[in-house]
């Protein structure tokens, strides 16, 4: 379906971990994102650092040192972490202002434990969409839809991903996002006509496709609805200025207010008119279109 009035896209603020490993910071910002940006989902993440990291990676430094919220990466994602009871205060929390809890989750326990929750969908991170144990749980045991994004992957894999929808069964309940993982990412990077290429290889079988977008303001995200995406989803801050990888490509609530007006704006004005001549065109037509005008004549007795 177009993109228009009748199917506006689906505005998607990624808390993800830029809550601090705070409840309190988390629902603060589910309020904010709901009751000031309007936007129609609130999503997080969910990991089990010691199933998803090696030995030796939970041991390391973080990459970046003034990012890092432990002695090391494993300390660091563990103090970012919400127990699975958070999150199901978090989506209590979702249900009072109004706005759908969603949550994108990175190892099979993870999966398992979000699955538990019942969300309205699920998603897979660009590094996990390869994970085809735990993509195969969740089409086995979770029966909502899941949302897969496509950044840093080749298209052999982009295929398998959908193939392994398809002998399932489950290709409608699949969402694909265009994406380019960068944080954040240039303009020349941010290739929108990928949106335009997945619709004509999927668009016919895929539930959807969406856009995730880890770049600087929002004119991309109003074009990629004009290219057909119909979720648009950015990471959310209250402070681009607070220490972490994702706040620096996250927008903060007044540029989330303005990505969820723009874009129900351009989605009302994205029609044909519906008559040659609209109603509101009418007063302005009688005042100001050109018409012929009648010659004047000379007067023949002067």
């Amino acid at each position: 379906m177009e993109i228009g009035p009748e199917n506006v896209p689906r505005i998607v603020a990624e808390i993800g971990c830029n809550h601090r490993g705070e409840v309190e910071t988390a629902k603060e910002m589910i309020e904010v994102a709901a009751r000031f940006c309007g936007v129609d989902v609130v999503k997080f993440q969910k990991r089990c650092p010691k199933e998803l990291l090696t030995p030796e990676q939970y041991a390391a430094p973080h990459p970046v040192p003034a990012n890092s919220y432990g002695r090391t990466y494993g300390e660091h994602r563990e103090a970012l972490e919400f127990d699975v009871e958070v999150h199901r205060q978090l989506a209590a929390v979702c249900d009072e202002v109004g706005v759908t809890y969603a949550c994108s989750v990175w190892d099979l326990t993870s999966a398992r434990e979000i699955a538990s929750l019942g969300p309205a969908y699920i998603k897979i991170p660009s590094a996990c969409n390869t994970h085809f144990e735990m993509l195969g749980w969740l089409l086995d045991h979770y029966e909502g839809p899941l949302h897969v994004s496509l950044g840093m992957t080749t298209r052999k894999e982009e295929e398998r991903i959908v193939e392994f929808f398809r002998a399932r069964g489950r290709t409608e309940d699949l969402v694909l996002y265009a994406c380019t993982s960068g944080y954040p990412v240039p303009p020349e990077d941010i290739c929108l006509r990928e949106i335009t290429r997945l619709r004509g290889a999927y668009g016919h079988e895929v539930g959807a496709i969406g856009f995730s977008g880890h770049h600087l303001g929002i004119a991309p995200d109003i074009a990629a609805i004009t290219l057909g995406a119909s979720w648009v989803e950015r990471h959310f801050t209250l402070n681009r200025a607070w220490k972490g990888t994702d706040h620096a490509a996250s927008l903060e609530p007044d540029g989330m207010r303005r990505l969820a007006r723009d874009i129900r704006n351009v989605a009302k004005a994205l029609t044909y008119k519906s008559e040659a001549i609209l109603p509101i065109e009418v007063d302005q037509r009688d005042k100001l279109k050109w018409r012929p005008r009648p010659r004047l004549v000379e007067n023949e007795a002067a």
